[in-house]
């Protein structure tokens, strides 16, 4: 580490990834990664916006989906249901993670958006799906690292 002051280092706008900070937290000395800095600090604000439509599967696990955290959902074409399969909870990048859905106004009754958790994982207990399925819906789900729950509903 460092022994200059703050008004002695040089400042760069270009951080990589990989970059860490020091932080204090409850009177313990901490490092971050940028990318993780960037995960806590923007993710919660700035949506990922998924447009939607029937018979289409959508799998939150693949590497697009890695740091959404709110994700807005926007239906197209004609009505009818699809999947969208959360990530494993049980993966490094799911554990403790909070993921949140809301619906825009192009959904109805007959539309519908099926939260399903991955095989073998649970959603709540269950290994059944959570129904998205009218305007500006919204559901925030957390991962324990071994199951998905559902810690608040907005309908």
């Amino acid at each position: 580490m460092s022994n200059k002051k703050i008004s002695e280092l040089s400042s760069t706008s270009e951080l990589n990834s990989s970059d860490e900070f020091v932080v204090v937290h409850s009177s313990i000395t901490k490092k971050i990664s940028f990318s993780n800095l960037q995960k806590e600090i923007l993710n919660y604000v700035t949506p990922h916006s998924v447009t939607v439509s029937a018979g289409n599967n959508i799998d939150l696990g693949s590497s697009t989906y890695d740091d959404s955290e709110m994700i807005k959902l926007s239906w197209s074409g004609a009505n009818g249901n699809m999947t969208m399969t959360l990530p494993d909870c049980t993966s490094a990048n799911s554990s403790h993670r909070l993921m949140r859905f809301i619906s825009d106004s192009t959904f109805s009754s007959n539309t519908r958006v099926y939260l399903t958790p991955a095989s073998g994982q649970n959603l709540d207990g269950s290994t059944n799906y959570y129904e998205i399925n009218k305007s500006y819906e919204g559901v925030q789900l957390w991962s324990d690292g071994n199951e998905w729950f559902i810690i608040q509903k907005k309908a």
